[in-house]
This record gives structure tokens, sequence and C-alpha cells, in this order.
């Protein structure tokens, strides 16, 4: 049993982590195997996030004055929380494909960058593209009038080009 002051060490680890959380998804874990759990935790850090269980009074207790505060304050039943401070499209992504594979993990609720969304919100979220996707999207988009440009001035010169080397041909230019 951990004593008063590792307790209190422990509620401020999480409430600091939790103050950096940007993504918070809150969870079910009833009814999970060690082996279940193992490999939910390997596919939670394989998407760079953190994954906790912990008592709800704790979790209350660290999310006070926390973006997550309005998420965590009136957890009820067996909790679970996946946070992270990156893409939480990612960590969607991966939630969303192990609780398919795997009914008995649930989810509850979810705070995507301060606002908390319901489970339909976190289906919709795990549905995006990445944000690599979307970057690419966006770099072709920008990079694409510049390409249109170049090609009808390199398209002007060759025309002139042709040109001047047929009057060259046809002894037109002396």
């Amino acid at each position: 049993m951990k004593s008063k002051p590792e307790k209190e060490k422990d509620l401020a680890t999480l409430r600091d982590e939790l103050m950096r959380a940007a993504n918070v998804f809150l969870t079910g874990y009833e009814k999970m195997t060690v082996q279940q759990d193992y490999e939910l935790r390997k596919t939670i850090k394989g998407a760079g996030a953190k994954y906790k269980v912990i008592k709800n009074t704790v979790a209350g207790k660290a999310s006070e004055g926390t973006r997550s505060e309005n998420l965590l304050k009136a957890l009820k039943g067996m909790c679970s929380i996946a946070y992270t401070e990156g893409d939480p499209v990612a960590l969607a992504k991966a939630l969303t494909a192990y609780a398919k594979a795997n009914p008995s993990f649930t989810f509850k609720a979810g705070m995507v960058e301060g606002r908390v969304i319901d489970v339909a919100g976190i289906d919709a979220l795990s549905n995006l593209p990445a944000k690599e996707e979307i970057y690419a999207k966006l770099l072709f988009l920008i990079n694409a009038p510049a390409q249109r440009v170049v090609t009808a001035v390199g398209g002007v010169a060759r025309k002139l080009a042709v040109v001047v080397d047929q009057g060259v041909k046809e002894n037109k230019f002396s």
C-alpha cells in the first residue's frame, strides 16, 4: 500500500500530465484480460499517447484546474483514460480500431483541444485523415498554382524558341 507522500506525488504527476494533454479519451475497460490490456497499452504507446487506469476520485482531484476538468469531474464506474499532447486523430484511430477488435473496451467521452465530445464525435474524429495526409494535400494545393505558372511561362518561351528557330531555318532573320 502506498504511503500518503507517494499518493500525493502520483497525484501531482497525473495533474502535470493532464495540464499538458490537449486530448483526453475516457474509456471503459470492464472484463478485459491481461493480454488484451497489454495489447491496448502497446497500441496506445504506438500512437504516441499515454494510458492509465485510475480511480474516479483521483481523476477528479488531478483534473482540477485543467482543461479536462469538465470531462473527469463526475466519473462513474470503472474508467481509464488515454491522453496525448499530440495528434488526436492518431489516438482516436488507434482506440477505435482496438475497440472494434475487442468489444469489452468501450468509449465514454473525450476531450479534443479543450472541447468535450461524445462517442459519436470520437467515431467521426477517427474517420478523419491523418495529420500528415492533410499536410500533403495542403502542400499539393499550394504547389499546384505555382507549377501552372512555371508551365505557362515555359510554354511561352518554348513557342518563342520554335518561331525563332523556324525563322532562322527559312533565312527570315539575318
